[in-house]
């Protein structure tokens, strides 16, 4: 495929969706010469939004965190986390109980914004497990791997309660040639063990990409080919993009390598419309 780049598209399209890591970001901060782009598209007067399935912070901590690495001027509200499409989904169907959660304190926010009481599930035992109502996989740090994932067995062996993945990314970058286990890949060795389907959020599920939709139509009329996603994984960020009806642009400068990006493209029979090297070339 044909590489082009994300300059020449954005006289197409009238709203940009970025994915977050890869594509704004990597292990190392901001990538060079992300902001200058951005500030770009900012000067076209076009919408911008932040899909992102990293729920370890709210949409708040987001904004400050991008500040500290470099990056000014986003708004909450551009900003679009996995964890805010749990939190929508703990509000509406769960009404009281405790809620017990794989992740750190600061990720657990997404559930006392839903008006609930969040308890680490490391925490959870014989006197209070009556009290858990779901389980949330919320990040990947913040707990003991060894005991606290085989205390998220246990309690959902014990407790037939709704099990929630905020994070359904398997795996992330954190070098030029490593990978850690994201909280998706965790959630996916408990549903093999127990034989269960969670309840997922975040790309390549359509939720996070209507979300941003219906918001949209608050600041104009944008229909679904004025848009143009462009995110590093083919199976979250291009699928569903794909899924939702909208552009795809698949940059190479995260999970999907330069070296074999047309590889992975014929194999997995995702297909974008756009292949670049970068956000930035």
């Amino acid at each position: 495929m044909q590489k082009t780049a994300f300059r020449s598209l954005l006289n197409d399209y009238k709203v940009i969706f970025l994915d977050s890591y890869g594509v704004v970001k990597n292990h190392r901060g901001l990538i060079s010469g992300v902001p200058e782009v951005i500030e770009e598209i900012r000067r076209s007067g076009k919408p911008l939004r932040i899909l992102t399935n990293d729920a370890s912070r709210s949409a708040e901590r987001q904004v400050e965190k991008f500040e500290r690495q470099g990056l000014a001027g986003l708004k909450k509200e551009e900003i679009i986390t996995s964890g805010m499409m749990a939190k929508m989904f703990l509000k509406n169907k769960i009404t009281s109980g405790k809620i017990a959660y794989l992740g750190t304190t600061q990720a657990a926010a997404y559930i006392i914004e839903a008006n609930l009481d969040p308890i680490p599930v490391g925490q959870v035992n014989e006197k209070n497990i009556d009290e858990i109502t779901a389980m949330v996989f919320l990040d990947d740090e913040g707990f003991d791997w060894n005991f606290d994932i085989n205390a998220t067995v246990n309690l959902l062996r014990k407790r037939n309660i709704p099990a929630i993945v905020a994070n359904s990314d398997k795996i992330y970058p954190v070098a030029n040639n490593d990978v850690s286990i994201a909280t998706g890949g965790i959630a996916q060795l408990v549903e093999s063990i127990l034989g269960r389907e969670f309840i997922h959020f975040g790309k390549p599920d359509s939720q996070m990409f209507m979300y941003a939709f219906e918001q949209l139509q608050k600041v104009g009329k944008f229909k679904r080919k004025d848009i143009l996603m462009v995110g590093d994984t083919l199976h979250t960020d291009i699928l569903g993009g794909n899924k939702f009806g909208i552009s795809t642009l698949l940059v190479l400068s995260g999970n999907t390598r330069k070296e074999n990006y047309e590889t992975l493209i014929q194999a997995s029979g995702v297909i974008p419309d756009f292949v670049a090297d970068s956000l930035v070339n």
